[in-house]
């Protein structure tokens, strides 16, 4: 994010808050600005003026889970402040507080007008994107309604309610007009000589659907107090390597912020589930692919993220044919979505399917819970979830038909559903887009690996030998196949894909580490793609790049044509692992330790691909999510992968 925006988590709420404290309004841009609870935005202006006039901002927000900043009025160096502000503002779960304290700097009595403006236009995050979209929203109606101690802001349409409430403590001394729709509370202190007034704000967020008030907390102490107990219970019982510190203090970053991004869903049999968002702050949601790799990679040190993430995708597994949602039998979820849009079918994303690689994901992830933990109960509670993703996987999906996974690009939604989702990212080496079906070289890998984890599963728990014989022949012909039509003996490297005519995408790619993580490649094969993916054009020094530099497609800000993404090389670094290559895996792991060490041991979702070499501190992706769960549980998959080393 860019040094005007930081970004405040907890659960399912976020805001976004400038330098002075400040939220505007902004429509369009890389970030939203605003308070946002469900994907819809409960607070779009949120502007402090003191004696009329916007002060200036001597202490700006710095980075942290409560926005601090210091404020004094404009004004030179013969005409000294005559107070002080100190701002201090945090989110709980459903709404946004504030403490606000002005300290007289004068000898003398001293009045101040302080006047907050409020909105909330409870726009939809995805009419906030600049993707040039506009959405009629027929008979839409916005009220405002003054109270004793704030104001109540409302949002109808058809069915559809939402609610923001502001408050404060004390009072204001009235509500005002602005003329746009926004509301300005006003208050007028008498402040002694060198004395102080404090304001105490709260907005509580009532999402359509929600079903009991939010308990937003009493001040931002309160705020931080509860996000660092929930904080607390996350890092508590973590072995974190004592002889390299470094690595030790991105897991406990890395598991303070999975903490923030727990959000609510809800299992088979409607109980209350809390599993990881995906990331802050365009997707603070339920993402099938993502909450099953962040589960994955944190599975050693905190299983209760898989034995939430899968019920609550087994409660979103498709059971029909639905075009408009790509949905099919036995699919699991891409994307969940709760916001307006979504609830009238304005977009798909309400619940979207568009990823080829979610369903295999469930099943490693389910097979891996229980090879971990040895809790059989949750195979056995799900063994028709996990048995309708192998029907999907071999029917729908591909793999009968097709001899692999296949998609097809949704023209409402997603052109392509590999974890390499932009547009053009499937290409081949000179750019050009993949077409028609494609058959992508990751998704075979897990697909793989699902069919090998549910055999074992099938002969262990369900006690079904024929079926755990059917999926092992299974997996053992999509061995035999991927490394006949993938392999690319002039490259001594796997294509990127096949395209609808079985062509091989030749581009260089990193998600060839993918495969060593599922085991689709045999030994030879395997240690030659983890040698290559360590050579300059791949490795920059920062991570692999997800593509190798030197080809036409190749861009260091392309979100998957030349990036470092530090969830891809987690998988990398636990497959090089897991074929021996352990001086590689240390090398890609010391990497992004160091990346994470550079920005404040916190891992963001991608970076540049610029070369250390060139450049010594790793160049941030302009449009990046700064909290992103698989980037979070990343170090603990390097922490597997190599230990302390």
């Amino acid at each position: 994010m860019t040094d005007r925006h930081h970004l405040l988590v907890h659960g399912g709420t976020f805001a976004a808050v400038g330098d002075g404290g400040d939220i505007s309004g902004v429509r369009g841009g890389s970030h939203p600005d605003g308070l946002f609870v469900r994907d819809a935005r409960h607070l779009s202006r949120w502007q402090l003026t003191v004696d009329g006039a916007v002060p200036e901002t001597l202490s700006p927000v710095a980075d942290g889970d409560t926005a601090r900043c210091i404020l004094v009025p404009r004004g030179g160096r013969q005409e000294p402040p005559a107070y002080t502000l100190f701002r201090e503002q945090a989110v709980g779960d459903g709404g946004f507080v504030e403490a606000l304290r002005v300290t007289s700097n004068r000898p003398v009595p001293t009045t101040v007008r302080i006047a907050v403006t409020a909105d909330a236009d409870f726009t939809d995050q995805f009419e906030l994107r600049s993707d040039h979209r506009t959405y009629v929203k027929s008979g839409a109606v916005r009220k405002r309604e003054v109270r004793d101690d704030g104001v109540e802001f409302s949002y109808r349409r058809g069915e559809w309610r939402s609610c923001t409430t502001v408050t404060a403590e004390p009072a204001p001394d009235g509500v005002e007009e602005t003329g746009t729709g926004a509301r300005r509370l006003v208050w007028t202190l008498e402040l002694e000589p060198h004395g102080s007034a404090e304001l105490a704000l709260r907005v509580a967020a009532r999402p359509h659907g929600a079903t009991q008030e939010p308990q937003v907390p009493a001040s931002p102490a309160a705020a931080n107090d509860q996000l660092l107990a929930l904080e607390g219970e996350f890092v508590e019982g973590v072995a974190f390597p004592t002889g390299w510190p470094e690595l030790a203090a991105a897991c406990a970053r890395g598991l303070s912020d999975l903490a923030a991004l727990q959000v609510p869903a809800t299992g088979p049999d409607g109980e209350e589930l809390r599993v990881p968002a995906a990331g802050a702050p365009w997707f603070l949601t339920l993402l099938g692919r993502d909450a099953l790799l962040t589960s994955l990679f944190a599975l050693p040190y905190r299983p209760q993220l898989a034995a939430a993430t899968l019920p609550a995708l087994a409660a979103t597994q498709a059971t029909e044919v639905g075009p408009d949602s790509v949905a099919q039998p036995g699919k699991i979820v891409h994307e969940v979505r709760h916001g307006e849009l979504a609830h009238f079918g304005q977009v798909p994303y309400g619940r979207y399917y568009g990823s080829v690689d979610a369903t295999p994901l469930f099943l490693v992830l389910l097979g891996a819970y229980v090879e971990q933990t040895g809790d059989t109960t949750l195979a056995r509670r799900l063994e028709g979830n996990a048995r309708a993703a192998i029907g999907w996987m071999l029917d729908h999906g591909g793999l009968t038909s097709r001899g692999y996974l296949v998609y097809r690009a949704d023209q409402g939604g997603l052109a392509n559903q590999n974890w390499k989702d932009s547009p053009g990212a499937i290409c081949s080496a000179d750019g050009t887009r993949a077409s028609g079906p494609v058959m992508a070289a990751g998704a075979q890998g897990y697909a793989y690996d699902a069919l090998r984890r549910t055999a074992w599963l099938a002969r262990t728990v369900w006690e079904d030998e024929t079926y755990a014989a059917l999926l092992e022949q299974a997996a053992g012909d999509l061995r035999d196949r991927f490394q006949r039509d993938f392999w690319m003996p002039e490259h001594s490297f796997p294509a990127l894909a096949l395209d609808g005519e079985g062509n091989q995408v030749d581009a260089l790619a990193s998600d060839a580490g993918h495969l060593l993580w599922s085991g689709l490649l045999d030994k030879e094969y395997g240690e030659k793609v983890g040698r290559r993916l360590l050579e300059p054009d791949f490795f920059s020094g920062w991570g692999v790049r997800t593509l190798a530099s030197g080809q036409s497609a190749y861009h260091p800000l392309s979100y998957h044509r030349g990036s470092v993404w530090p969830h891809d090389n987690a998988l990398i670094t636990l497959g090089l692992s897991r074929y021996g290559l352990h001086d590689e895996a240390r090398t890609v792991a010391h990497a992004l330790v160091d990346a994470a060490t550079a920005t404040g041991h916190r891992l963001p979702e991608v970076l540049a691909g610029y070369g250390r070499d060139t450049h010594g501190e790793p160049v941030p992706y302009p449009h990046a999510c700064v909290r992103e769960s698989r980037s979070a549980a990343a170090p603990l998959a390097l922490l597997t992968a190599v230990g302390g080393a």
